[in-house]
């Protein structure tokens, strides 16, 4: 995977296109329902705006900020006392926020800096297992991509891919076994060779050249479908082996319990 310069590099861009993207909305077009039920852009932009600010906390807390350490367990013990509503609590209300746009501005900022100052080594604490400042980096491009995937269907743009989205397909190769087990089914023993052709034209190859399950296709498809933005029969997504059919039906690339995903040629809330 790419190195961490690198990386949050790709994500400041990432968040900088998304802001292209909004900043330029009419109030009427922050209230246009995105395909996520219940959400609008301002809840899309919001929930960003939310977790980067809590991915800034923890990470300079394993740099060593005593006081961003302490907020984050608190924001931990909410998240645990609210499981299944923290995040759309936390939506509901940045998106009644009137200067929404800044504050993401701000915090976005401020979470990319306090990724380039941890210490090499070092493991910073989240929702789930601790994690390196690399992975947070990419944990936080591909959400940043997927919430503006909803935006982008929202307001009606079609979005230019980018190589950037080779970390989100490297986090969907990543947690194939978690897939399995949010779905609280064991996953299969052998690695599976996963080929996508990049926007660029590259290929990008994961696992075993010899393995029995496999799955190839475009990297924006398989991007889509590991987010859970768009539906297994709309994309060009191939596989061989029943194991690795099967995982193309629970993929996901984002953490918390199994999406719903989206119907065929539709855009509900995965």
């Amino acid at each position: 995977m790419a190195d961490l310069d690198t990386l949050v590099d790709d994500l400041r861009a990432e968040g900088n296109d998304l802001d292209a993207l909004v900043a330029e909305l009419t109030p009427d077009q922050w209230a246009t329902p995105t395909p996520a039920a219940g959400w609008t852009v301002a809840h899309q932009i919001a929930h960003l705006s939310w977790t980067d600010h809590v991915a800034e906390r923890t990470t300079s807390g394993a740099s060593g900020d005593i006081e961003a350490k302490e907020e984050f367990a608190l924001t931990l013990k909410k998240a645990w006392e609210n499981p299944t509503g923290f995040v759309d609590e936390a939506a509901e209300e940045g998106s009644r926020d009137p200067d929404l746009l800044s504050a993401w501005r701000t915090r976005r900022t401020a979470m990319t800096d306090a990724l380039m100052q941890v210490p090499s080594g070092i493991k910073i604490d989240w929702f789930g297992p601790p994690m390196s400042a690399a992975s947070m980096a990419t944990a936080r491009l591909m959400e940043t991509w997927a919430h503006g995937q909803d935006v982008a269907d929202a307001v009606g743009v079609t979005r230019v891919p980018t190589d950037r989205i080779r970390a989100v397909a490297h986090i969907g190769v990543r947690t194939r076994d978690f897939a399995y087990a949010v779905n609280q089914q064991a996953p299969p023993t052998e690695p599976f060779r996963v080929e996508l052709t990049a926007p660029s034209g590259e290929l990008w190859t994961w696992g075993p050249e010899n393995a029995a399950q496999r799955v190839s296709g475009p990297a924006l498809d398989f991007c889509l479908l590991v987010t859970q933005r768009a539906h297994r029969d709309d994309l060009g997504i191939t596989s061989e082996g029943a194991d690795a059919a099967h995982w193309l039906t629970i993929a996901q690339a984002f953490a918390g319990p199994p999406g719903a995903g989206r119907t065929q040629s539709g855009r509900e809330q995965a």
